[in-house]
């Protein structure tokens, strides 16, 4: 990157904006993400592929999270990078990654969702899982190619005594790095809008067969995946637009660039609000999420129960034995529901 290339606010807002917006991203994030994968490994016992894609959405948010205190530490010495070059290479290359993975799996999830809706019987709904784990390494080998590209130059900009680590410039088009950032919105969108009109209009016309329970879970779900989506991405697209249109009279703009900077912190939101897709894929999570309220509950019970009478013991050995039976049958009945409840 040229020195001519990065530009200097007068004041800096960003470094007094974008802190705090990462902070909360990558504490939720990584707490959602983080329970999400702890139940995906030690919770489902019935591994199907709408499982996996899923599992892969979250493990590509969870390194989405991880990446998130280098930038936070970025913006928090006024963007001066303190590593070098290669650090800021894997840094970027990484939030570039992981952001273009967690699209791709939210559509794919969206797109199983269509299927086993709206075209129960197609064969896509009796692919094995070895079939689905063999589509999600090409979906991940297509997106490390797409974002190669980040690895193969240098993101340092010096500029008085300023080392910057961006992987936009602020004074032209990006080439493919924009043609990767707009076509990462703009065709999952479509796909995701398609799959969520037909999913809907589908269990209208069935309204009468369904059952109201599951067509309500359904079209909750895929509303969430379509507003979580469009209401996250679609700010930095407009603002990236918006600049490419107005180069080069927005060229170092501060507040063009404070825009573009705040709208791609909500990029990191999506995968802060992704374990809402898990809560409403499936009844399994809703009961993993109420097994865990269960269980820290327990040692409460327990120290609660020392204090107590020798006559109230019983009582107390009681109900910590149904707590326990009461996690068992919902673990027990997750499995069998995930079967029954795929819409």
């Amino acid at each position: 990157m040229d020195n001519g290339s990065c530009c200097l606010i007068e004041g800096d807002p960003i470094s007094q904006v974008m802190p705090p917006l990462l902070i909360l991203a990558f504490v939720l994030g990584a707490l959602g993400n983080g329970i999400a994968l702890c139940g995906f490994c030690f919770h489902m016992k019935t591994w199907k592929p709408s499982t996996i894609y899923l599992f892969n959405l979250a493990v590509a948010d969870f390194l989405l999270m991880v990446c998130l205190p280098f930038r936070t530490d970025y913006y928090r010495r006024h963007r001066q990078w303190a590593f070098k070059d290669i650090p800021c290479r894997v840094a970027l290359f990484m939030l570039a990654m992981n952001r273009a993975g967690s699209i791709v799996f939210l559509t794919v999830v969206a797109v199983d969702r269509y299927f086993k809706v709206v075209h129960p019987h197609h064969m896509v709904n009796t692919i094995s899982n070895r079939t689905a784990a063999a589509i999600v390494c090409a979906l991940w080998t297509l997106v490390i190619l797409g974002t190669l590209y980040l690895l193969m130059e240098s993101h340092l900009c010096v500029q008085d005594q300023t080392v910057s680590c961006e992987s936009f410039i602020m004074e032209s088009a990006n080439g493919w790095h924009d043609i990767m950032f707009q076509l990462e919105f703009f065709l999952p969108l479509s796909i995701i809008l398609f799959c969520s009109c037909r999913i809907i209009w589908s269990l209208k016309q069935r309204q009468q067969l369904a059952r109201q329970v599951r067509m309500k879970r359904a079209t909750r779900f895929i509303m969430v995946v379509a507003v979580v989506f469009i209401m996250c991405y679609l700010p930095s697209v407009s603002a990236r637009l918006y600049f490419l249109w107005t180069v080069p009279s927005s060229t170092c703009d501060p507040s063009v660039h404070v825009a573009l900077h705040v709208t791609l912190s909500f990029t990191y939101m999506n995968s802060m609000l992704d374990p809402l897709v898990y809560y409403f894929s499936s009844p399994s999570f809703p009961k993993f999420y109420t097994k865990l309220k269960i269980c820290s509950l327990r040692p409460r019970r327990s120290g609660h129960s020392t204090t107590q009478g020798t006559e109230e013991m019983p009582v107390s050995d009681l109900c910590h034995k149904s707590c326990i039976r009461l996690a068992d049958n919902c673990q027990r009945q997750s499995a069998v529901q995930w079967d029954l409840e795929t819409c």
